[in-house]
């Protein structure tokens, strides 16, 4: 008698066993799903639009590009901790604005640049003076890349541990990207990108009284890309000059940034 009663409740147990199991996948991946793809585009490309997208508002872009491991022409494995960060709602409500996610195969360059250019000019509505970049590794690497093609185009930047390998020379001239608004992040523990190469650049911008703050992840290595928008007990900031915003929160502080 009591194994029949216990059968409706073991079908109901297993009911929702699995739907717990076909609806987490569908759970995870909504997030994703708010990155559309580009399909009129020189290099694979996913955009998110702004939260609740209105007539007359003008919205700023955040560029995101990806490291190492986002590279191939998927147009999928672009998306990182930080874009799936900026996806959630109560980020989206706050900072509504438009995140572009491109592609590359290969280390970021100036046919990049000029494509992610093209598809940026292409969106409705945009605040072309609050254009901002970020990424990290060989993204961060990229940023600062980028910074170096134009001195008008970006608002602000946010490179996190994009100093180059153990092997990149030198590819940063402090000059060319003194006055921008940039706020860097680095573990001082990496062994991938050595923070060596990261401090140095910050003393030469330091050097020229220019507008470089770096926040340095104590005890951390390479694996910290998901800290730098939410921010993190074991972060020390260094600021190159009294220009730098000490505005401690990141978005706060990047949304805050605009050309000119």
């Amino acid at each position: 008698m009591d194994s029949l009663l216990l059968r409706p409740i073991n079908a109901v147990l297993l009911c929702l066993v699995a739907y717990s199991c076909w609806a987490s996948p569908l759970q995870a991946q909504r997030w994703q799903d708010l990155y559309e793809a580009e399909t009129n585009a020189a290099l694979p490309c996913r955009i998110m639009s702004p939260h609740s997208f209105k007539r007359g508002v003008k919205y700023p872009v955040v560029l995101s590009l990806h490291g190492a491991g986002g590279k191939g022409n998927s147009n999928q494995k672009q998306l990182k901790t930080w874009t799936k960060q900026l996806a959630q709602e109560s980020v989206r409500k706050k900072f509504p604005c438009y995140v572009v996610a491109p592609q590359a195969d290969q280390l970021w360059n100036r046919d990049h640049y000029d494509a992610i250019k093209r598809i940026i000019s292409r969106l409705p509505q945009i605040d072309d003076k609050r254009i901002y970049i970020l990424g990290h590794s060989m993204g961060g690497h990229g940023t600062y890349i980028f910074l170096q093609f134009e001195h008008d185009y970006f608002a602000a930047a946010a490179p996190s541990a994009g100093t180059g390998l153990r092997s990149t020379g030198a590819f940063i001239d402090p000059k060319r990207i003194q006055n921008y608004p940039i706020w860097a992040f680095h573990g001082d523990k990496d062994s991938v990108c050595p923070f060596a190469k990261q401090q140095k650049v910050f003393n030469e911008v330091k050097a020229l009284n220019g507008n470089l703050k770096l926040t340095v992840w104590l005890g951390d290595n390479h694996g910290v890309s998901g800290k730098f928008i939410p921010g993190a007990d074991n972060g020390k900031t260094i600021y190159s000059s009294d220009k730098c915003d000490r505005e401690d929160d990141f978005l706060t502080w990047l949304f805050s940034q605009r050309r000119g």
